[in-house]
């Protein structure tokens, strides 16, 4: 089950939280956490996190607040996709802003700046889960994790998922040709073809590419994923497909829907509007959302 039973908790004195968390809002760990915290309120078992680096950074943030009908297993908290915070901060944002009320410690990363990303750490990397094997793909994944919920590979089946992305119907000049520089503002895209050994297109070469982040503060992947899914749902409306449901443990909306967390922003896309100009209309609810968990930081 995801939501632990109180049935549970009966036996323990203090759950002790000790998970990486990616910076992005559809990793569900953090949301596994806000199951715990929930049952923790309603036996008032004590929570303790051992915090962790956010490993993209507590600076930026970036994206579209997560509206209420696309609340799912992927995101449960209108939080945007690039969160910039710790998996605590995260977990004191959620435990306030959902009014859960769990009785829940931080301790606190000893020497971590809000502007330090992975490497800077000097910690090696441990890779959260199967397809998270590095910090660059954690540094693409706020915006390439988009590719699952379409016919799209995001380059599970291959060793640099979320890294690549492509398919047998891409062409690499056609998605350069429909491309703004604005869109690669601190990124490069290598084109290549390649095979995954599983998932989608498993077995079948794929025209994609590799991003290479060139300069991690001037990259903002969510923007770059907006509009190459604009692209190339634009260049190949007879190839290019949303997923159907089911999608983590939902079985009737969109799967995209859940991973952009406001339909809106999807219709947007579709409809030709410029993704700067969808940055544009959701800026002012960006600016709330940065000023509501200003005063739960933990670090500089």
């Amino acid at each position: 089950t995801r939501r632990p039973s109180p049935a549970m908790f009966a036996d323990i004195d203090v759950l002790l939280v000790d998970l990486i968390d990616v910076g992005t809002r559809v990793y569900t760990f953090i949301w596994t956490v806000v199951h715990c915290l929930e049952t923790a309120a309603e036996t008032g078992t004590r929570v303790v996190i051992l915090d962790r680096p956010n490993p993209i950074g507590g600076q930026l943030m970036e994206g579209n607040l997560l509206r209420p009908d696309c609340a799912s297993f992927v995101g449960r908290c209108a939080i945007p996709m690039r969160h910039g915070l710790t998996m605590g901060e995260l977990a004191l944002f959620c435990n306030n802003e959902m009014a859960i009320d769990a009785d829940l410690e931080i301790v606190p990363v000893q020497g971590w700046r809000r502007q330090m990303l992975a490497p800077a750490t000097g910690l090696p990397w441990v890779f959260p889960s199967p397809n998270m094997p590095a910090f660059a793909t954690a540094l693409v994944y706020p915006g390439q994790v988009l590719w699952e919920g379409t016919n799209i590979s995001e380059g599970r089946g291959t060793t640099l998922p979320f890294e690549l992305f492509g398919a047998p119907f891409v062409d690499h000049r056609a998605v350069q040709g429909a491309l703004r520089p604005a869109d690669l503002a601190g990124c490069c895209l290598r084109p290549l073809c390649f095979e995954p050994t599983s998932g989608k297109w498993a077995g079948q070469a794929c025209g994609g590419f590799q991003i290479h982040v060139t300069d991690p503060d001037v990259f903002r992947p969510y923007r770059t994923s907006l509009a190459l899914l604009q692209a190339l749902r634009h260049l190949y409306p007879e190839g290019f497909a949303y997923k159907a449901p089911p999608y983590e443990y939902e079985f009737e909306r969109l799967p995209m829907d859940l991973l952009i967390g406001d339909r809106q922003v999807r219709e947007g896309l579709e409809n030709g509007v410029p993704v700067a100009d969808l940055e544009e209309a959701w800026q002012a609810d960006l600016e709330t959302y940065k000023q509501r968990c200003q005063v739960l930081f933990l670090y500089d």
